[in-house]
């Protein structure tokens, strides 16, 4: 939480046993009628909606609240909340913080995770704007949703490196490479100056496409980045229009959310399970399209000019640069992208 995620080999290993369902040292509790749920609260003081808050930690005995100073620390917590069979996990940060929680929390619950809540305390929080929570939900609004709101469905992308720590893997909502990644960056200069969210999001999108009109080829956000890509099962490479360098591609974006920040529709009518958008590295008559394409629109012969909008069950991912989960940067390598587990998301 405190320091970036960049080496697979450090982060905590799945337990082979995750798969079928929770630590075999988690409690198994029945909730008495009228009985409050058991809350355990993951709290990231560094998150922006967080900085210079105090946090009512004495707020009930079925609360636990744990407030770890780096990710090292987020198994232990996560373990202790497993131990006390809990029913509602709330994450008090933002997709990063989420992002690290899901990390860790994989070989601790496995396939049998509590229900989550998300308190929209960071820079984008875009898991919160597809789940419909406002920016002042709190933490006793969630305990109230757990029943008395709704339950949303979603999995996260699990990205897996081939070859080392094949048993290690991050588990995020937003990926992407090529001009993403300098997007990215982009963004962080939009947060100093005082952009967040979806203000945020609108801003450096806009700065992308004018960088994708006036720049040249060699200019980041239009040369993007050289990878490879290879979808399904049977690892089909995937097709390109024979614009630019077919060894390149100017973006990838990935997401397993069906509504995006600043209403933005990238993946045109795709709303379910794991998409793409891929961009060859489009001449700046298709880079007209692309306002089009974000307001959800879907202009004749797409893939002809290098636009491709795709849903897959998984694909490699072969990239000679870092690429970006959740607003953090990870190492050039081979890659398996797929869905994670199904998480409950409750909502107000």
């Amino acid at each position: 939480m405190a320091t970036p995620i960049y080496e697979f080999a450090q982060l905590p290993h799945v337990a082979k046993q995750a798969s079928a369902g929770p630590r075999p040292d988690a409690k198994r509790r029945v909730r008495a009628p009228g009985e409050a749920p058991c809350v355990g609260v993951i709290y990231n003081p560094r998150s922006h909606g967080n900085q210079g808050a105090d946090f009512d930690c004495g707020m009930s005995p079925h609360v636990h609240i744990s407030q770890p100073g780096d990710r090292s620390q987020l198994p232990d917590a996560l373990s202790e909340f497993a131990a006390r069979g809990i029913d509602l996990l709330v994450i008090n940060g933002g997709d990063g913080t989420v992002r690290d929680v899901l990390t860790c929390g994989a070989s601790i619950f496995g396939a049998d995770w509590p229900a989550i809540a998300v308190l929209p305390k960071g820079k984008t929080n875009a898991l919160t704007v597809d789940l419909g929570v406002p920016g002042d939900w709190t933490l006793q609004h969630a305990i109230d949703a757990f029943d008395k709101g709704g339950r949303i469905h979603r999995r996260p992308i699990a990205v897996t490196p081939q070859g080392d720590a094949p048993d290690s893997h991050v588990m995020g909502f937003i990926m992407g490479a090529g001009a993403f990644t300098t997007a990215t960056k982009s963004g962080q200069s939009a947060h100093r100056l005082g952009a967040f969210n979806s203000m945020a999001v609108g801003v450096t999108t806009a700065w992308g496409v004018l960088q994708w009109f006036f720049a040249t080829r060699n200019n980041p956000w239009r040369r993007g980045s050289r990878m490879t890509l290879r979808l399904g099962a049977q690892q089909a490479e995937m097709e390109h229009s024979g614009h630019g360098d077919p060894a390149w591609r100017q973006l990838l974006f990935a997401s397993t959310l069906e509504t995006m920040p600043a209403k933005i529709k990238p993946f045109g009518p795709l709303r379910k399970g794991l998409k793409l958008v891929v961009l060859d590295q489009v001449s700046r008559r298709s880079t007209l399209l692309i306002p089009s394409v974000l307001r959800g629109k879907a202009p004749a012969r797409l893939r002809e000019r290098g636009i491709h909008q795709i849903t897959t069950p998984q694909l490699i991912l072969e990239i000679d640069d870092q690429f970006i989960l959740d607003g953090e940067a990870f190492p050039a390598g081979q890659y398996r992208i797929a869905q994670g587990p199904e998480l409950e998301f409750v909502t107000p």
